[in-house]
């Protein structure tokens, strides 16, 4: 049963958001870490994100239904009720959210409930089912948690924060139209109106590949700005040039699923590496520019 609830949180999302978080808080902390702060960040973030996936189970009861990869979870097979799920998530976000405004600061718990909102709500209950949109809007909530690290440390939003949420909301877009397109039929199936499903592959193809060199320009700022080394913007740009090399490749791709996974398997390659790096590439002292 202790599987059936884990999976309900959906783990490889919490994995994925676990080590955009570290990225944020490594960035701030600039190679100083404390440790209890570390993982009372980690715990809190891990809580809201795990609390949201579980009510993104429960709305998406009826889509998940009609999808190969998802017709066979918990809420679906009806092997933990709504209620008891519904629960599930409700104290997993409360524990998150009292954990980060008062073991961590309020203003990472802003971030949690931004972050929260915007995917419950705005994506999940609207969004995701009327409109081609609805990838922008998913952006947003999976952009929060590398803020939430930073500014657990930081303790203010400055234009570090800024651009950590600006480039992971940027890489966002074809993460997610990779998986789209790789499980083209199961949106299909579904009535989802992703990008490729509403109007075309070829578009879609076409908006990733601005949506990589938004996001390789955006997180380069960091090192123009002073927040990472030169170390960090070698290992930027050679992996985004690779990217981009897929992006461009996808035009010529002769089995479009194939092209897909491999193109969003490295998005989150890409993502994990240059998160894990910022322990090593950022710069001590850091500059002091602040928005708010």
């Amino acid at each position: 049963m202790f599987k059936k609830y884990l999976f309900l949180t959906k783990p490889g999302i919490l994995f994925g958001n676990f080590i955009t978080t570290l990225g944020g808080f490594f960035l701030a902390a600039q190679g100083s870490i404390d440790l209890p702060h570390l993982l009372l960040t980690l715990l809190g973030t891990t809580f809201v994100v795990a609390s949201g996936c579980v009510f993104n189970n429960i709305i998406d009861q009826d889509i998940d239904q009609k999808m190969q990869r998802t017709k066979n979870r918990a809420l679906v097979t009806k092997t933990i009720s709504v209620p008891i799920a519904f629960i599930f998530g409700f104290v997993l976000d409360v524990l998150g959210l009292v954990i980060l405004y008062f073991l961590v600061n309020p203003l990472a718990c802003l971030f949690a409930v931004i972050g929260f909102i915007v995917y419950v709500f705005l994506y999940s209950l609207w969004t995701k089912r009327h409109s081609i949109h609805q990838t922008i809007i998913g952006s947003i909530s999976g952009a929060c948690p590398p803020v939430i690290g930073y500014v657990a440390v930081a303790e203010q939003f400055d234009y570090a924060a800024l651009l950590l949420l600006l480039g992971y909301a940027f890489w966002q877009m074809p993460h997610s139209w990779g998986i789209a397109i790789y499980r083209y039929q199961d949106y299909t199936n579904a009535n989802i109106p992703i990008l490729p499903v509403a109007r075309n592959i070829k578009r879609t193809k076409i908006e990733s590949l601005i949506y990589v060199v938004l996001f390789l320009i955006t997180m380069n700022l960091l090192y123009v700005f002073g927040y990472a080394n030169i170390h960090f913007a070698v290992l930027l740009n050679l992996l985004s040039f690779y990217w981009i090399y897929l992006s461009i490749k996808g035009f010529k791709a002769d089995d479009d699923q194939a092209w897909a996974k491999h193109y969003f398997l490295f998005s989150v390659q890409l993502i994990t590496i240059l998160s894990l790096s910022f322990y090593f590439t950022t710069v001590s002292p850091a500059p002091q520019l602040l928005l708010f």
